[in-house]
């Protein structure tokens, strides 16, 4: 699975933008896809989850209510919509994904990761 991460920019607090993620190769139904970010310095740490299959979905406390997580089977296409951005959310997002059917939030979990595309919130 090649997964690749597009959408980000440098926008305003309290602005919206939507990330997407592209998957090309074998995409199972029993496939969990995710969001990261991270600072300079600082672990990658969990944004959100979707399972492939149902759509359930999870989000870091962080974010939760602010960003929405979504897919497009049809366009193999993972979505984080993200509204009322803050400073605090400027970071390097990543795509992740992972074989099974549990919305696990660690890094280490991940098999396939994207290349990050950079979110700048100025304040």
């Amino acid at each position: 699975v090649q997964l690749q991460a597009f959408g980000g920019g440098l926008v305003q607090a309290g602005d919206s933008l939507r990330l997407s993620c592209a998957a090309s190769g074998r995409i199972d139904s029993d496939t969990i896809m995710a969001w990261f970010r991270q600072i300079p310095g600082k672990e990658r740490d969990f944004v959100a989850a979707i399972s492939w299959s149902t759509a359930n979905y999870y989000y870091a406390e962080s974010v939760q209510g602010r960003f929405t997580i979504s897919r497009d089977n049809a366009k193999n296409t993972v979505y984080l919509q993200m509204y009322g951005l803050k400073p605090d959310d400027t970071a390097v997002y990543y795509c992740a994904a992972r074989s099974g059917v549990v919305l696990v939030t660690m890094q280490e979990e991940y098999d396939f990761w994207g290349q990050g595309t950079q979110v700048t919130v100025s304040s």
